[in-house]
This record gives C-alpha cells, sequence and structure tokens, in this order.
C-alpha cells in the first residue's frame, strides 16, 4: 500500500479530520484513506453521460432548436 504526506495542512482541518474520525470510530488516518478512496471512486456524472451517449451512437447529429425568444429576469418575489 502506497503512503502519502500532506504538508501545509491547516491545523482547523486537521481538527475537524480527528473529530470526524472519532464520531466514525476509527484513526485518522483511515479517516482520511476512506474520504479519498470515496473521492477517487465517486462516479463522474458526465463521464457517465458521455459513455450512455456514445452507446447509443452518440450526439453529433442531434437536433438542437433555434432559440428565438429573448432572456428575461425573473421576479422572484
Amino acid at each position: 500500500m502506497s503512503s502519502i504526506v500532506v504538508h501545509g495542512l491547516d491545523e482547523s482541518v486537521k481538527d475537524r479530520l480527528a473529530a470526524q474520525a472519532k464520531r466514525h470510530g476509527r484513526s485518522i488516518e483511515a479517516e482520511v484513506r476512506e474520504i479519498l478512496t470515496e473521492a477517487a471512486t465517486r462516479p463522474n456524472i458526465g463521464l457517465a453521460l458521455l459513455q450512455a451517449a456514445q452507446s447509443v451512437g452518440g450526439v453529433d447529429e442531434l437536433p438542437i432548436p433555434e432559440r428565438a425568444d429573448a432572456a428575461r429576469a425573473v421576479d422572484f418575489l
């Protein structure tokens, strides 16, 4: 298994990681390992959409209707 060192980590981040690790019942190292593993394996919606489009022949011929209406401001009140 590989090791990494993170220099310049703010002390408050380390404290929050320690608190989070404690809540999860694991060491800071195990907590960081879990966070990094989850982040690195999280599905990428953009890539998923690209792969879905490619699996049905792509979107090169997708008709895009012309917009003739003018943009208008929204009144949220």
